[in-house]
């Protein structure tokens, strides 16, 4: 296992080459073509529970703070303790498990289950994080380990991040049919599994793939004039859950008013955090 993530954390590093690498003849690749028709969409009804259009809480690092007022939870799969969730629960809480579907961070206990052939570069700004060829097998069956993983943890849903990576620089050639198959591949996961799924900022892609999925989890969609864009879950009334990240929390409370009069006309839930999500402050436009 140590050698295995050691490799991975080598590929990171490599700076070989700034022309994007093309991996499909050293892993085994899951192909898709733009005529590949989409699945039956939304699960059946009563299979899963689909998480409240209320006032959120985001906390991915640090110690978790219980005592949050707020009916939805996003939590980290790893980090969170089973017993954490099912306290959550036990308050009434949804509780929604984030992890990374699209890239692998080399601290994770499971990072040595990728093959390293489809470990490319790092995520600008996030130190030992690397992109994944999503068109290759160990990483469809890395996420589908993680979504068992919530399962097992008693999540009610997941929030699978990175799931945009055709749109980055992530050093090996993917296609927006590409990035299509892969997200609808983790929605039908998780639907089998009992989970709920959000999609992950991918604004340019909802409008495919609200249909599939069971609620948003955006970011910065205020500052960047893209909330209008999630009016595809809207408009189905499938939750948004939007978060801000201003400099400090002061600058949070000088922006409070200007992005909380918008989330009623918006019919989506804001808030304003720290961007490390460490539960240090919190401010929400309900």
């Amino acid at each position: 296992m140590l050698l295995v993530v050691l490799i991975a954390t080598a590929s990171c590093d490599s700076t070989e080459s700034d022309e994007p690498i093309d991996f499909r003849e050293k892993s085994t690749v899951i192909r898709a073509t733009p005529d590949d028709p989409p699945p039956s969409a939304t699960p059946v009804s009563g299979a899963i529970t689909l998480p409240p259009d209320s006032d959120w809480n985001w906390q991915l690092t640090g110690e978790l703070k219980m005592t949050v007022n707020a009916e939805v939870w996003d939590v980290d799969l790893f980090d969170t303790a089973p017993e954490e969730i099912t306290q959550l629960r036990q308050d009434g809480k949804y509780v929604i498990c984030y992890f990374s579907a699209g890239s692998v961070g080399d601290w994770r206990p499971d990072a040595g289950d990728v093959d390293e052939n489809a470990i490319v570069l790092p995520l600008d700004g996030w130190e030992g994080e690397c992109w994944l060829n999503v068109c290759a097998e160990s990483v469809l069956e890395l996420a589908k380990s993680r979504l068992q993983l919530a399962a097992q943890k008693g999540c009610d849903a997941v929030e699978p991040d990175t799931v945009d990576g055709y749109t980055n620089e992530t050093g090996f050639e993917l296609s927006q049919a590409d990035q299509i198959q892969f997200n609808r591949d983790i929605a039908g996961t998780a639907h089998k599994q009992g989970l709920a799924v959000g999609l992950k900022d991918t604004f340019n892609l909802i409008g495919t793939l609200a249909r599939e999925f069971d609620f948003a989890v955006t970011e910065q969609c205020h500052e960047y004039d893209e909330c209008e864009l999630t009016g595809a879950f809207t408009e189905h009334r499938k939750p948004v859950f939007n978060a801000e990240y201003p400099s400090d929390e002061t600058a949070g409370f000088t922006l409070q008013d200007e992005y909380c009069s918008e989330v009623d006309r918006l019919g989506m839930h804001t808030l304003i955090l720290p961007l490390d999500l460490d539960g240090s402050w919190r401010i929400s436009c309900g």
